[in-house]
């Protein structure tokens, strides 16, 4: 019997049921710089990585200060918020909340105390293993606010910091204790951090901004609207600490196997951003080409799901010789809202974002080109659209292969009953969206169009590079289903906190 994985979006109002990453996080460095404008422009540029909450940190060389709030950059923060965070140093925060609660306690930076120092932290990933170490900080009579990992790695920080003597002690100690995808910015009142897991899953670049100025980001389209110019990334494992002393980089933790998550390059980073040389725009083009000679169709007019499906359907259209329109016009201006739609509203689902042009795609034969397709419920809509403006075969394609297994290093798909390919064959798939057919770009064509690297395959094939603790997991397979670990945990991360600051300290120097 066919399960049915028509599973709803977490928020209807996003109307797309693509996979959604959890956050963007941006730090600079610049003194004599409106920093908190700077950051502003910067999450504005990272707006697409989260809507759910928006967050700025500045430190001004006595203390730091934090605004932050639900909703999107522009209705956190006004001018007047700017203007009253003057400091040398800042980081930011977008958030798109997979781990732990969602509300305002749980919006970044998050802000905590070592001692007599305040920091705030910014944190774009998961930890597979936040909630025994929440569970043994609790023990030891440390309080929490909200039940999120980013204030579980703030306490742990904390926790090595007051112990070892020096914050970035704190850090590198913590990054032997975490395991899973993140990468971080973290300031104080006159220092800025960044540091990145040892796969690098979770991206994070490095930018200069003028002479005496830095910034980390997610990705360099931060970098281009602050002026800021790229340098390298973030290595994985690597601390980098930016002061009054200038840039300095030590090895945090181990560097383990290259495993990037490959979804940036699918969906995830702006077509304009750039990885090794590439931008995420050609290789989306690319992956469109490939895609066109793995599931080749005869039809009249190639059109995408925008605007994150449209480099791919160009690609699939220039590979065909077919002609690419704009059969859908998508309504910028519906996202993340406190204003909830009617019954009547939210039953329209899709058409609060997207709506068809019968113009265009009357009395003819349709390919419809999408990213990905995780749940199926809003292909199924968009298919039923565009019949009804007057389309006469609808064929849907995937950029990316068959999404089978969930993630749990920091993009939404946490349970397995969610995806619609490891419910249904491709036939069953192609009946389930009303589709005339359907096809998915190949894990081999997928890897042959992006740069050469290691790579997360996790969420196509099961392989998860960081080992995944059952109580993280279980009961989030469906039956015959089980995750393979490329890699164990390491031996500090399952210490308990006394035992691994007693191994971590050994023979470490203090101040």
């Amino acid at each position: 019997m066919t399960r049915d994985a028509g599973v709803q979006p977490r928020d209807e109002l996003e109307g797309l049921d693509g996979l959604h990453e959890e956050c963007g996080v941006f730090g600079v460095w610049a003194p004599g710089r409106d920093v908190a404008r700077i950051t502003y422009f910067a999450l504005r540029a990272l707006q697409h990585r989260g809507q759910e909450s928006a967050g700025i940190a500045v430190g001004d060389g006595r203390t730091v200060l934090v605004r932050k709030d639900l909703g999107l950059v522009t209705q956190v923060f006004s001018d007047d918020d700017l203007s009253a965070m003057p400091g040398k140093v800042a980081c930011g925060h977008v958030r798109y909340g997979t781990a732990g609660a969602r509300g305002w306690e749980s919006a970044q930076p998050h802000l905590s105390t070592i001692n007599d120092v305040i920091i705030a932290l910014a944190h774009n990933g998961t930890l597979v293993n936040f909630d025994a170490l929440r569970r043994e900080l609790i023990e030891m009579g440390i309080p929490f606010r909200s039940n999120t990992d980013s204030e579980v790695a703030a306490k742990l920080i904390g926790y090595f910091t007051q112990r070892g003597g020096r914050l970035r002690t704190g850090i590198a100690h913590t990054m032997r204790m975490l395991e899973g995808g993140y990468a971080m910015a973290l300031v104080r009142e006159n220092a800025l951090y960044a540091f990145r897991d040892p796969h690098g899953i979770r991206p994070l670049v490095l930018g200069r901004l003028g002479d005496a100025g830095w910034v980390v980001a997610s990705e360099t389209c931060a970098l281009d609207i602050v002026g800021a110019t790229f340098v390298r990334e973030v290595e994985p494992g690597e601390i980098v600490r930016v002061s009054d002393d200038g840039l300095r980089s030590e090895r945090g933790c181990a560097p383990s196997s290259r495993t990037d998550c490959i979804f940036e390059h699918v969906y995830f980073s702006r077509p304009d951003s750039v990885k090794d040389g590439s931008s995420f725009y050609l290789v989306r083009h690319n992956m469109g080409r490939r895609l066109a000679r793995e599931t080749p169709v005869e039809a009249d007019l190639v059109i995408s799901v925008p605007d994150s499906g449209t480099p791919a359907a160009e690609g699939f259209a220039a590979e065909l010789g077919i002609p690419f329109g704009t059969g859908l016009i998508k309504n910028r201006y519906v996202a993340r809202t406190f204003i909830q739609p009617t019954q009547e509203l939210r039953q329209m689902g899709v058409r609060l974002k997207l709506n068809a042009l019968p113009d265009v795609v009357r009395g003819k034969r349709l390919v419809m080109v999408d990213d990905s397709i995780v749940r199926g419920t809003t292909s199924r809509q968009i298919v039923r659209m565009l019949k009804a403006a007057g389309a006469t075969e609808v064929h849907v394609r995937s950029a990316s292969p068959m999404v089978k297994w969930p993630c749990f290093y920091g993009i939404d798909t946490a349970s397995q009953d969610q995806l619609i390919a490891a419910n249904m064959s491709l036939d069953e798939i192609r009946a389930y969206i009303e589709a005339d057919s359907v096809g998915f770009l190949s894990i081999e064509g997928l890897l042959e169009c992006v740069p050469e690297g290691g790579y997360c395959q996790a969420c196509f094939t099961g392989e998860y590079p960081v080992e995944i603790p059952r109580g993280f997991w279980e009961e989030k397979f469906l039956p015959g289903y089980e995750p393979r670990n490329l890699s164990s945990a390491s031996e500090t991360s399952r210490l308990p906190l006394e035992e691994a600051r007693r191994t971590l300290s050994g023979g470490e120097q203090e101040g």
